[in-house]
């Protein structure tokens, strides 16, 4: 991959960003050093890892790389024998924590003995916990060794303690004796070259017999070593001396351990240092919220809603844009700050990710190609040093790109063709761009020359795109639509900032009425384009309906087969049991009545058989089943009116009619959220129940009757409506829904620009009697509608 396009790109934007995300030096050297790679099977790993750590970090959390040290110098040094320091000792103890700790999150995280393929890197990694154990115990600190290191240390230390009591002792009296006899500038006892001394004033210096180790600058004092202490101070300085000795021994130790390790602790430091680098890639998806790609075989790429990862996020506009598939080369139009060169680097910056094994920022299945080198000239390439022009600095850039290009390349081209005379360069544009067509190049090119768009509709294999623009408002959208040529609209944006229409008009004739009908088409097309996409929009909103209701109906279905069949086999365990104790009883009944017969006695007799019919009696009632209840009266089909309550008897459910009667006596009736096709025999008319509300009207009873408005929709549709009438509308609506004693509707206002959703909101938020109201969820429409709470 050249290196040039990689800082055309701002590929080395995007490793800043990686390199931030590690938190080891090692870590952060293997994010400076990424590239770009050609080579599939690396691509495939690479973006394998890094989706894998991404799992792990979605269900388990980050895990923390810092305190990885770079031990490498400290393991040539004990190869060869040498003793390392307390601090490489530290760090390689640091080093052996970090394997503990990855090691822990490993286990935890395959316990449910799923594999994944960062494994067998997490098993290979080894904590060497004994060998971190007594690093610990015997380093305490960067200049601290533990006591309890050696027998020999530890009696070593206790002997220095006890010395440094005996000088102290000892010195105290000499500092009581002294001070009685003002012999001492201080009664303190202080140090000079590891000796413990006493300040003592000059002209009382023979006083005191001992050695004298310093004077003060200004002469007047003597730190004087008394000869009572001298044999202690020597015992002290032996002592010291045989502390460093044995801090040596136990260094050289832990040095002696640590080399019986180093293949284990070289390992542990290349396996941490690239899971950092993975789980960095890993951290930098989630924080883009980015996706793994699909990579064709073919040189096909359709990137889902693509998001340029430099862009803020809440601001940058998603992108659909497709390459190799039905046309290799796309070429968009329009007009400057409308986001073609922005689109033009997304394609190019995503290819670099992915082949360097980074998701991209883009809706789940995005697919990219594999190639083999990309080609950008985009941006103002002048060159005051070459003396070069913006035309000739491009030309160069181009022929450049010509040379080394080939069917396995991904050319982008920004303005091509631009700097120079309009229809030269819109020539030179169509012969370079035919060319490269030619060869199978996969190429995307930004122009403003209208030649350019006639050159894509009327060349296969060739595709026209455009960044749309609102004429309303003089802003771009930043929305790309392939397959529909950008319009300059020069005119209207004029029109717009207050040119005189004489003017526009005289610009108008001296246009040939080719381009004049062109973009005409072109107006054309775009106006039909937005009208089929608000239709599409609105028919994927119904589709997700639909699936949702046809769920839930699968799911009321199954659930109704299931209490069925748990009916029927309640039914024939209870009618088997009944059918066993009827047998059972008639006989016992015969046996009663041979036995009464043959003794003659008639009366009882007679009560037997009296029993017997009860009984039977009771079983035949048992075993009747109870019939399904049928409406109470017989309606035709003039008695239904849309909004009727009514009983669906086979369903057991209350419900309104949406539809009238078909010539079969076949209606609609809403029950919840179930919409069901219903016969007039099956339904019976309820009574509207007595309610006292501002829209009631009074019966000849004298009880008051609620109006068919308490019965309305739980649902209200405002698109295609103004402001002004949607306010309307939903001003009515909400009062009738209201007094229905409706807990909820559903406010559809589509996505649009956002206006007569905002205006809706600002309507809702002044109601009184709405307690709460939010936007759809996923399966409710999305953001296209409003849902309503009542108090």
């Amino acid at each position: 991959m050249n290196k040039k396009v990689l800082k055309t790109l701002e590929f080395d934007k995007i490793i800043e960003l990686l390199t931030e995300k590690a938190q080891s030096a090692g870590g952060k050297e293997l994010c400076r050093q990424l590239e770009p790679t050609s080579d599939r099977e690396a691509i495939r790993r690479s973006q394998q890892q890094t989706d894998d750590a991404l799992k792990r970090i979605f269900s388990k959390g980050s895990i923390s790389f810092s305190g990885v040290k770079d031990i490498r110098p400290s393991l040539k040094r004990i190869a060869i024998g040498a003793s390392l320091g307390i601090t490489e000792l530290l760090e390689i103890s640091s080093l052996l924590t970090v394997a503990l700790r990855v090691k822990t999150f490993s286990r935890e995280e395959t316990e449910d003995g799923q594999t994944d393929s960062l494994d067998e890197m997490f098993f290979a990694i080894e904590p060497l916990s004994n060998l971190n154990q007594e690093i610990t115990r015997c380093i305490l600190g960067p200049e601290e060794i533990a006591d309890d290191a050696s027998p020999t240390l530890k009696h070593i230390r206790r002997s220095i303690r006890l010395a440094n009591d005996s000088i102290h002792s000892q010195l105290s009296g000499i500092l009581t004796q002294a001070a009685s006899k003002s012999y001492l500038q201080d009664s303190i006892i202080t140090m000079r070259n590891g000796r413990y001394c006493i300040p003592v004033k000059q002209e009382y210096k023979n006083h005191v017999p001992g050695l004298v180790h310093d004077q003060s600058s200004t002469g007047s004092t003597f730190f004087i070593e008394p000869m009572a202490i001298v044999k202690l101070n020597n015992e002290l300085k032996e002592l010291a001396s045989k502390e460093q000795e044995e801090i040596a021994v136990i260094l050289a130790s832990l040095s002696n351990e640590a080399a019986l390790y180093k293949t284990e602790l070289e390992q542990d430091y290349h396996l941490l240092t690239e899971l950092d680098f993975i789980f960095a890639k890993a951290s930098l998806a989630k924080a883009q919220n980015a996706t793994m790609p699909v990579f064709s075989d073919k040189k096909y790429l359709n990137i889902k809603a693509g998001r340029h990862p430099l862009l803020d996020p809440k601001k940058v506009v998603p992108i659909d844009v497709y390459l190799g598939d039905a046309f290799d080369l796309l070429i968009i139009t329009g007009p400057n700050t409308g986001g073609k060169t922005v689109s033009l680097k997304t394609v190019g910056l995503f290819t670099l990710m992915g082949q360097a094994g980074l998701h991209i920022p883009a809706f789940e299945g995005s697919t990219l190609a594999i190639f083999d080198d990309v080609y950008a000239d985009i941006g103002d390439e002048q060159s005051i040093e070459q003396n070069l022009s913006t035309f000739s600095s491009h030309m160069t850039n181009v022929v450049r790109i010509i040379k080394e290009a080939t069917p396995d390349s991904l050319v982008l081209f920004d303005e091509l063709g631009s700097g120079t005379d309009p229809v030269e360069g819109a020539a030179l544009a169509m012969s370079i761009l035919t060319f490269l067509h030619n060869m199978q190049v996969r190429t995307m090119a930004t122009t403003h020359y209208s030649e350019l768009k006639l050159f894509a509709l009327s060349t296969p294999g060739v595709s026209n795109a455009c960044c749309e623009f609102d004429v309303a408002t003089l802003r771009p959208t930043y929305h790309l639509l392939i397959g529909i040529p950008g319009k300059s609209n020069a005119f209207a944006i004029s029109s717009k900032l207050g040119l005189p229409d004489y003017l526009i008009e005289d610009a108008k004739n001296r246009i040939h009425e080719d381009n004049i009908a062109f973009e005409d088409v072109v107006s054309e097309l775009e106006k039909n384009r937005s009208e089929l996409a608000k239709e599409r929009e609105e028919l994927e909103r119904l589709k997700k309906d639909a699936r949702i209701l046809e769920e839930r109906y699968k799911k009321q279905s199954q659930e109704l087969t299931a209490k069925k069949d748990d009916i029927l086999r309640k039914a024939r365990e209870q009618a088997s049991n009944i059918l066993g104790d009827a047998k059972e009883f008639a006989d016992h009944t015969i046996k009663e009545m041979n036995r009464l017969k043959k003794q003659g006695d008639t009366s009882q007799m007679e009560k037997v058989r009296q029993n017997a019919g009860k009984k039977l009696s009771n079983t035949e009632s048992k075993m009747r089943l109870k019939k399904t209840e049928s409406p109470k009266k017989k309606h035709t089909a003039k008695d239904f009116k849309i909004g009727d309550r009514v009983k669906v008897h086979s369903l057991g459910l209350e419900g309104s009619v949406s539809t009238l009667p078909n010539q079969k006596g076949d209606l609609y009736v809403q029950m919840g959220i179930l919409r069901s096709l219903v016969n007039i025999k099956d339904l019976e008319i309820l009574d509207e129940p007595v309610i006292t509300a501002p829209t009631l009207t009074r019966m000849k009873s004298g009880k008051m009757k609620a109006t068919k408005s308490s019965y309305i929709s739980q649902e209200i549709n405002l698109l295609g409506m103004t402001t002004d009438e949607a306010i309307a509308r939903l001003d009515k609506y909400l009062d009738d829904a209201y007094l229905s004693s409706l807990s909820t509707v559903r406010v559809v206002h589509g996505k649009g620009t956002g206006a007569l959703r905002k205006a809706v909101h600002e309507y809702l938020r002044r109601q009184k009697h709405v307690k709460s109201y939010r936007l759809g969820e996923y399966g409710e429409g999305d953001a296209g509608v409003t849902i309503v709470e009542f108090k």
